[in-house]
């Protein structure tokens, strides 16, 4: 089974479904069908097309849309339907004695009822899952933006103990340098102090100051 699409429309999808909704629109089609023919070519829900459509696409085809429902109504006015065919089979020879039948190009029956309730309920289902869909990934969103505050606070309170760490680096450095610096200097004062003399045997002895 095929996964249907979640990502961001692109012009050519939504040039695709401006065509086949003007169609159906022209031909006297329902738009649920042509939504469903477009997700169908674009691997996308019905219900996905249905919004799409009527959040952005419809508002760039205003013009197109009037003129395709100006075309659906001249083809119907020139092309006769079946039921036209239908009822002027059943005409009576003797049209004095017939009673007038009204023909409706449209009839209404349980199954078209039921058809159409089966797909409302359908894609009802399919909103609600897009729905659905919609918000876990808001909230997917959100737990994402916590957790990179989180780690922006981590981060400054890393680079905070990592100057701290080499202020104390610096210092430790200074006073080993001072101390250092001190021995040199007692060595010195030391080896200043100290003075050599001759014994009675003629031997040096070391005496201090």
């Amino acid at each position: 089974m095929t996964a249907t699409r979640q990502d961001a429309w692109s012009q050519d999808e939504d040039l695709l479904l401006a065509e086949v909704v003007l169609r159906y629109i022209r031909e006297g089609g329902t738009q649920l069908s042509a939504f469903e023919e477009v997700g169908r070519q674009l691997t996308r829900t019905a219900a996905a097309c249905g919004f799409r459509w009527n959040s952005y696409v419809r508002k760039q085809y205003k013009s197109g849309i009037e003129l395709a429902k100006k075309q659906r109504k001249e083809s119907r006015k020139q092309v006769p339907t079946m039921d036209d065919e239908f009822v002027k089979q059943d005409e009576p020879k003797d049209s004095s004695k017939a009673k007038p039948v009204e023909a409706e190009s449209n009839t209404l029956t349980i199954q078209n009822v039921i058809s159409f309730l089966e797909k409302y309920e359908t894609s009802q289902r399919d909103l609600h899952n897009v729905m659905k869909e919609n918000e876990q990934l808001k909230n997917q969103v959100l737990q994402m933006q916590v957790e990179v505050d989180t780690i922006k606070a981590e981060k400054v309170a890393l680079e905070n103990n990592l100057q701290i760490i080499e202020e104390d680096y610096k210092a430790l450095i200074e006073i080993m340098e001072r101390a250092r610096k001190m021995v040199v200097l007692q060595e010195d004062e030391r080896s200043k102090k100290v003075k050599f003399q001759m014994d009675r045997n003629g031997n040096l002895e070391r005496i201090e100051k």
